[in-house]
């Protein structure tokens, strides 16, 4: 999830995504994400057990920042909000 192009960064994990995106835009997570407004979802990955769920976030909070921005760009370029393909309205961030 991201603030905008470039902006804040958060990972996290979850076995409820869609749940997980309405607690972000409606910023009812206290901290980091509603202070800087993590309300974009511009990659996801899927995974079969949280086991590897938790060892992929693990790695990705361990690489520089830089890297992070490639991985993001390689699939979604211009920043689109991803929640938007799975029906939330583009108008509920912020």
């Amino acid at each position: 999830m991201a603030s905008d192009r470039n902006g804040t960064i958060y990972i996290g994990v979850t076995s409820d995504l869609l749940g997980r995106l309405y607690q972000h835009r409606a910023s009812e997570i206290s901290g980091l994400t509603s202070c800087y407004g993590v309300t974009k979802l511009v990659r996801f990955e899927l995974f079969g057990d949280m086991t590897g769920a938790i060892t992929r976030e693990k790695q990705l909070k361990n690489w520089r920042r830089a890297w992070k921005l490639n991985l993001i760009e390689q699939d979604n370029p211009h920043w689109e909000d991803l929640a938007v393909e799975l029906g939330f309205d583009p108008n509920d961030s912020r």
